[in-house]
């Protein structure tokens, strides 16, 4: 019982290390993200709101991050084509460019649904999103993607083509989608 002190020490101290090791993305008035496109984008009660009418539009980081857990809210609208981009190449959208983790039940081609990496993997898992928040956990660790909705396990795909790249949020077609709560947490 001598070492309890000490170890309690150790591990209050790893848990500051492991807490300060996440960053919050695309929080209001910060410098390290930017938008673009046919996309308005606005914070409204610590949500970020993606309206569009007709088009594409995203918000993507400055940064680039290689192995990391993603952690989000989202809250899709019936009408809205929306989507998590990961690994980006550059400071655009593109589903060969990127890794596309799709948020859109609607999708004609039901492949590509919420939940599936888009042109890469089918989901696993139908889960229905539409006009209420729900939760993405997205594990991007070397070749390996892992996608949960609402801790259903809808995407384990493999690909070795992005090591890394740009995070980004889209709105597509017309709509609105809102997210909340989007950290990052590095695995490198």
């Amino acid at each position: 019982m001598r070492n309890q002190p000490f170890f309690l020490v150790i591990l209050v101290s790893a848990l500051i290390i492991s807490c300060t090791n996440k960053e919050h993305l695309f929080q209001e008035n910060t410098n390290d993200w930017f938008q673009k496109g046919d996309a308005s984008w606005s914070h409204n009660n610590n949500e970020l709101v993606g309206s569009i009418e007709e088009g594409t539009g995203f918000v993507m980081t400055n940064k680039m991050y290689k192995d990391f857990i993603l952690k989000l809210e989202f809250y899709p609208d019936s009408t809205i084509n929306s989507g998590v981009f990961l690994r980006c190449k550059e400071h655009n959208i593109d589903a060969a460019d990127c890794h596309e983790i799709n948020i859109w039940d609607l999708h004609p081609n039901q492949d590509f649904r919420t939940g599936s990496v888009t042109t890469k993997a089918i989901p696993l898992a139908k889960v229905n999103t539409l006009n209420r928040w729900n939760t993405y956990k997205i594990k991007n660790e070397n070749d390996r993607i892992e996608v949960w909705v609402n801790d259903t396990l809808t995407a384990d795909h493999q690909d070795n083509s992005l090591d890394q790249g740009f995070i980004g949020l889209q709105a597509a077609g017309k709509g609105k989608i809102k997210f909340r709560n989007v950290i990052v947490e590095p695995l490198d």
